[in-house]
C-alpha cells in the first residue's frame, strides 16, 4: 500500500489503519524491566504491605505506583517552570 492510500484511509477515518501493519514485534521505550534492591525500615515495609492489602495488590505494585505518580508530578512540575 502507497503511504498516499494510507493518508487518505486515515484523513477520511474510513478503517482503523493499524490493521495495516504488522504490531507483533513493537517494543515500547525504556519499558523493560530493571531489577534494584533497596532496604526499607521495618515500619515502612508494615505500611507498605498495609496499604497494599487495603488496595488489593503486592507491595511491589504499590511501590511502583507511588513512583510512578511523584516522578509524573515532578516531570509535569519541570515542565511547567
Amino acid at each position: 500500500m502507497k503511504a498516499s492510500e494510507l493518508d487518505k484511509i486515515f484523513d477520511d477515518n474510513q478503517d482503523d489503519i493499524l490493521e495495516h501493519f504488522d504490531t507483533s514485534k513493537i517494543k515500547m521505550i525504556n519499558e523493560e524491566p530493571k531489577r534494584v534492591n533497596i532496604d526499607f525500615p521495618v515500619w515502612m515495609v508494615q505500611s507498605l504491605d498495609k496499604e497494599a492489602k487495603h488496595v488489593g495488590v503486592s507491595r511491589q505494585a504499590v511501590i511502583k505506583m507511588w513512583l510512578a505518580e511523584k516522578l509524573q508530578s515532578l516531570n509535569t512540575t519541570a515542565a511547567a517552570i
